[in-house]
């Protein structure tokens, strides 16, 4: 695996500007097969654009990805796989759980950072969750995941010295998870 990352940051970095492309493509394609290390993607951005801008790329990027997964489960492999399971007790059962989550819940699983963006995804696609509560649910709870990593890839070594980071991406995932609540009233995403 260590090898992959050393070919990945290498070919990156061998691009020059060019590498930024490439960083975005593997962060899109990182959503649709979880194999590749999106920290690592995004610590790059965040080290060579600087907080902010490596910060807007990862999202848009991440929110595009994970669209992408989303729409290729909800219009192209749902009906296989609710054919294949329609009679398993536990795929339903876990199915009718994911059509009643609530869209604050979602988000706040979203911002977790070690939450498996592909398995939100497929589980979203293949379920009756709309598209507009997906949408903003990706949008909103990414922001504290991706912080989460562009901090913490960055300044590992400080976080660990210094808790204070750890603390301030747990008052943005608090932050994320308030505002979900708000733009729930506001849309009735549930």
């Amino acid at each position: 695996m260590d090898a992959i990352y050393d070919f990945i940051i290498n070919l990156i970095e061998n691009l020059g500007n060019s590498g930024i492309i490439l960083n975005c493509l593997l962060i899109v394609v990182e959503s649709i097969m979880p194999i590749l290390p999106l920290s690592l993607f995004i610590t790059i951005l965040f080290i060579n654009y600087g907080y902010i801008l490596g910060f807007l790329i990862s999202w848009i990027f991440c929110v595009i990805g994970c669209l992408c997964s989303y729409f290729l489960f909800k219009k192209i492999l749902k009906k296989p796989i609710n054919n294949k399971l329609k009679t398993n007790k536990f795929y339903n059962k876990f199915l009718s759980v994911i059509n009643k989550i609530k869209f604050s819940n979602l988000v706040l699983v979203i911002s977790l950072p070690f939450t498996p963006a592909f398995f939100v995804n497929i589980v979203s696609g293949i379920s009756q969750m709309s598209l507009k509560k997906f949408i903003f649910s990706i949008i909103i709870g990414k922001i504290a995941m991706i912080l989460f990593w562009g901090y913490i890839g960055t300044s590992l070594i400080e976080s660990i010295k210094n808790p204070i980071i750890l603390l301030k991406i747990s008052v943005i995932i608090i932050l994320v998870y308030g505002i979900s609540k708000l733009i729930n009233k506001k849309l009735n995403l549930d």
